[in-house]
């Protein structure tokens, strides 16, 4: 199930404003070009921003999302039209003949569960051609990320166009091995009103990963570093042989 912060129709409207700097986006749009990608399957869409990058560029892209309000944000998007959105699970995901999948950002930790997760990486070997790419990030547990994740680090208060001023901040709730659980607040000036997401992250091992991905069939090319969080995250490139 999609966090709140993805289903609420107030918080998925305001979402994009309040995370406007999509620079980590850049280094999957390269790699689309370095392995000459023409059809790209966006698992964990949401509200649209890279599948429509892609889109833009003339290629053929799916995204797939289990949140229906993100995705009613993605589809109202200029250009939305050129892209196929998917309201579901990427597990469920029929044969595609995709050249690439990916997972920006937060999505592949955001799959905690061991089993949703092999179905996860299930669904994207079963969308993707032979020879086609899965590339997905993960930060890495080492650096230990979450423990910047309070109020003093990320408060802020953002002007939404057509919602006003909108205050949001983070707490961690609870760390579990490598389960981190916490919870955004977001306060809209406009009406006061005050609503709160709960998300958990799962902070996986380099070897925990290598051995899921070999589990479901994908021969791993490569591990990178993520070009705007150098030395924290690993992203990873496998392919189906």
């Amino acid at each position: 199930m999609a966090d709140e912060c993805f289903r609420h129709p107030r918080l998925a409207a305001v979402y994009d404003a309040l995370d406007a700097d999509r620079g980590d986006l850049d280094a999957y749009l390269g790699m689309a070009a370095e392995f000459g990608a023409r059809s790209v399957l966006d698992i964990g869409c949401g509200t649209g921003v890279f599948a429509l990058l892609l889109a833009g560029r003339g290629l053929d892209v799916v995204g797939v999302d289990p949140a229906a309000a993100s995705l009613d944000v993605a589809r109202a998007k200029p250009g939305a039209a050129r892209v196929r959105w998917i309201e579901g699970d990427a597990a469920a995901l029929p044969p595609l003949g995709a050249d690439l999948a990916t997972m920006t950002a937060n999505v592949a930790q955001a799959i905690t569960g061991p089993r949703a997760w092999r179905a996860t990486l299930r669904g994207a070997h079963r969308a993707l051609r032979p020879g086609g790419h899965l590339v997905f990030e993960t930060r890495d547990p080492a650096r230990r990320a979450w423990e910047q994740w309070d109020r003093e680090h990320t408060h802020r208060v953002v002007e939404v166009p057509g919602s006003g001023a909108v205050e949001s901040w983070c707490r961690v709730l609870d760390v579990s091995g490598p389960l981190v659980t916490f919870r955004w607040t977001y306060v809209f000036a406009a009406d006061g009103e005050e609503l709160t997401s709960d998300s958990t992250l799962r902070f996986r091992q380099r070897a925990e990963v290598e051995a899921d991905l070999s589990g479901e069939g994908f021969e791993l090319r490569e591990v990178r570093g993520a070009p705007d969080r150098e030395g924290r995250e690993l992203v990873f490139v496998a392919r189906r042989p």
